[in-house]
Parts: C-alpha cells; structure tokens; sequence
C-alpha cells in the first residue's frame, strides 16, 4: 500500500468481511501504479562461488559488478556499495552461502534484507546472474519483497548450539538402531524383555558383552529392580549364536555411542554458557488468580508428565528459561522443556516481531492458506514449509491425546471429528498461540480442566441446536 493510502488503512480494518474486500479494491484501484520505496537500494544473486551485485544505473559506471566470496572480497563488494550510497541491500537465502555476506554488510553499517527465494523469482527465459540481480533490485526498490526474519546473534548463537545437539541425538539413536539389527541378526531378543535399549538395564548388558561376557545368567544379573522381567526370562532372550562379525559391529557402534554422547555433553556446556550470558526478564511471573485455580488441580493429571527425557541436557534448563522468558511455560499441556528450548532457539524472545499471534502461526507454517478462485475456496491445507519449531510443536500436541486437562479434552475431540493429522496441527497452533501470549504479555496458563470444556462444548451444541430449531419454527424445551 502507497503512503497515500495509509490514511485509509483502518477503515479496511473495520466492517464487515465482505465490505473489507470491496474497500480494499477500491483503495488499489485509485493508483495502480509502482511508487519508490527503496531508493538506495541493491540486489545481490548469491553464489557459492562469486556474488553479483547490481546498484542503481545512476549510481556508478558499471552498474553490475563481481565480486569473490573471500573475506576481502566482501569487504571491497560493502566498500562499494557505501561508496554507491546504498543503505539497503537485499539478497536471497541461498543455502548458507548468503550468512557470510549478511554478516559483514550488517557489521558495516547496512541494512541487509534476507527473502524467500520462492518470492522472487524472474520471468520465464530472464534467468541469469546479472539479471538475477537487476531483478532483486527492481522488486525491492518499488517494496514488493518481504524480509525474513533472523533473530538476534545471541538467540542465532544458541540456536546454532541446539541445532547441532539435536543432530547428536539423532545419531545416538542410529547408534542404537544398529546395534539392535546386530543382536537380533545373532538372534539376542533383548528387545523383547527390555522396553529401551538404551536403559540402565540394556546398556550394562551391551558394555558387558562388548567386553566378552557370554554367559546369559551373569548378564541377566545386571537386571534394574524397575525392569518388570524376571532375571530368568532376560537370561533365555540372551541365549544366541555370537556372530564374531555382528559382534564387532555392536563393539564399534557402542563406542560411537559413546563419543557421540560425549560431544553433546559439550554442546551442554558451551549452550549453558550461553544461557546464562543472556539477561532475565524485567518481569516478574503473574501469580495465578484464586478464582480461576480449580478443585483438584493439584494431583498430578494423567498425560502431563515433566519428568526429563533420556536426551535432556545435562543442567538445570528449566530454570534458565524460567529465568529468561519471567513465565513458566511448562504449565501448557504437552510443552516440556526441550520443546521450549527450541521456540526460543528458532524465534527467540521478543514476539513484538509479530504483529499478532496469527501472524506467528502463519509464520511457523501451522495456519491454513486459502486459495480462492471464482469465489470458492480450493484449498484450505497449510503450507509446506520445513520448520523445526513447527515439528516440535506437534511432537507436543501429539502428547495430549491422554491428558486430563483442557487441552487434552479439545485434541480428542478435533481428533475424532477431524483425524489426527488435522488435529494435531490444529493443536500445534493452538500451542503456538498459547506460547505467544505467555512470551509477549507474561500472561501464566491455567487449565480449566475437562469437566470445564465439556460443559462449554454442551452449550455450544445447545446454542446450535436451538438456532437450527429457530430456523425450522421449532423451540427447544428441556426434558
């Protein structure tokens, strides 16, 4: 929207769906015509090996330049471009070759815009470095690219810290996927007795026969008392053939286990580190209000178990993000710690960054996108987007299918009448919106528990059936 249609902006916010729309079309239809927004404005194709920059024609001789990807490349391409007068650059986000580039034009002073490249691409038989670049220039000049958003160097820090944890645990688990395929090819049905192979019970049998154990009674006296298996039953499982060649995969795949659990033991560190380099909120947790904390809600509730995971860092985190974040957001259903963890490592602190909770949930990937042609709605499924925050998300809502809880009671209910898939990205943003509400407004969550939302969803059925008896000239009367 120009600048001479700002004034007219709150009145497409107000009325009716429909007269929202007609508004709208009027609004653009007075001036469809491009006005400059960004005029000291440059466009860079990003390369893996060479960057093209285009500036304004005005701006220099040679409009388009190349320029290397070495550090001191780099620094002549922003020497350049301040040289130019340029005060904004854009740039697509292209792998990871852009992040070089985004870091040093931001440390000189620009202002670096990061887009989607699925937003910019060219006409159809224009594709080319050069013009790649005139084209990334032209559409920013006149606004027509929105910015990517990247969090703050210290979220950016902890984020990277995370992310590379998580590739750990990933390869943890293939660890433990290969030495189950070599126990069961040696016919050890250690599977069958024991629920996690990665258990107290289960590791010290492995390390044991690692180290040339055979015998199934001694094995079996490794048994936890919390294994529900008599040491009998685990000593028949063990009886097996011992393979020498699958043995020597089991000994080589526990001590990559090992190291692998070393290196995250040091992601551990460095992100606690940074953790507590970041400030505490300036504010303080709202406490709950009498009114509203229900009979009963102090038992522990079936499904919302915060007991920490197998792969849960090896320091108080909780407590850390307590700190930070001045709110308490292991109260919401589902949502653990390492959910938490990883809200803020993708979107950080500050949700100021999003106009509105909706704004958020389009943004990780969870809202429905309408595709509306003739008047009718096409399509209504979200977007496709590879988003770790939006994964986390339904890992949580998936949780929720035996909580007793409020949010436990809607999942089941969107489950049946939807089917899971829909359910639970509709519990993710519910999640998300909860999450948005409580980082931006300190606001705490309360459950109101099932019995709560089952009398709300009766008298919204009834308020539905009465209206539909209306309708028919009929009136409802209560038995």
């Amino acid at each position: 929207m120009t600048k001479q249609q700002t004034p007219a902006s709150p009145a497409v916010r107000s009325g009716t769906r429909k007269e929202r729309k007609l508004l709208a079309r009027q609004i653009w239809s007075e001036k469809p015509g491009l006005e400059v927004v960004h005029k000291d404005a440059s466009g860079i194709d990003i390369g893996g090996k060479e960057h093209y920059v285009a500036v304004p024609p005005n701006r220099d001789p040679q409009p388009v330049r190349c320029f290397g990807c070495f550090t001191a490349d780099l620094h002549r391409l922003a020497d350049w471009l301040i040289q130019c007068g340029i005060k904004t650059v854009v740039l697509q986000s292209t792998g990871v070759y852009w992040i070089p580039v985004y870091d040093v034009l931001e440390q000189r002073g620009l202002e670096v815009w990061l887009v989607n490249a699925r937003e910019t691409k060219n006409l159809p038989g224009r594709k080319s470095d050069v013009q790649e670049s005139q084209w990334l220039l032209k559409l920013h000049t006149y606004g027509l690219l929105r910015r990517s958003f990247r969090p703050t160097p210290e979220i950016r820090a902890i984020r990277t810290a995370w992310r590379e944890r998580a590739e750990y645990v990933q390869q943890a688990g293939m660890c433990i996927q290969r030495m189950q395929k070599a126990l069961t090819e040696m016919n050890i049905q250690l599977n069958t007795v024991l629920s996690d192979l990665n258990g107290v019970t289960g590791m010290k049998i492995l390390r044991a026969i690692a180290a040339g154990e055979r015998d199934g009674n001694k094995l079996a006296e490794f048994r936890d008392k919390a294994v529900k298996a008599s040491k009998e039953t685990i000593a028949k499982s063990l009886e097996g053939t011992w393979l020498p060649e699958q043995l020597a995969i089991l000994k080589r795949q526990l001590a990559d286990f090992d190291h692998v659990h070393a290196q995250m033991a040091q992601c551990d560190r460095d992100l606690e580190a940074m953790l507590k380099q970041m400030p505490s909120a300036d504010r303080v947790p709202k406490a709950v209000p009498p009114a509203t904390a229900l009979p009963g809600r102090t038992k522990k509730r079936k499904g919302t178990r915060k007991q920490p995971s197998a792969n849960h860092p090896n320091f108080n985190l909780e407590k850390e993000l307590a700190r930070m974040t001045g709110v308490n957001l292991t109260r919401i259903d589902g949502v653990y710690t390492m959910t938490i963890q990883t809200v803020i490592s993708e979107a950080g602190l500050d949700m100021s960054k999003w106009e509105t909770e909706h704004h958020f949930v389009s943004w990780i990937g969870l809202a429905p996108r309408n595709e509306i042609s003739g008047g009718k709605v096409l399509k209504k499924k979200t977007r496709k987007v590879k988003s770790r925050l939006a994964t986390a998300l339904r890992m949580a809502a998936s949780t929720l299918l035996k909580s007793d809880s409020y949010l436990g009671a809607q999942y089941r209910r969107l489950r049946g009448r939807l089917g899971p898939p829909k359910a639970i990205t509709a519990m993710a943003a519910k999640l998300a919106r909860l999450i948005y509400r409580m980082l931006k407004y300190g606001e705490e969550f309360v459950d109101k528990g099932v019995e709560h939302y089952e009398q709300a969803h009766c008298q919204r059925k009834l308020k539905a059936l009465a209206k539909q008896a209306a309708q028919q000239g009929f009136q409802l009367v209560p038995a």
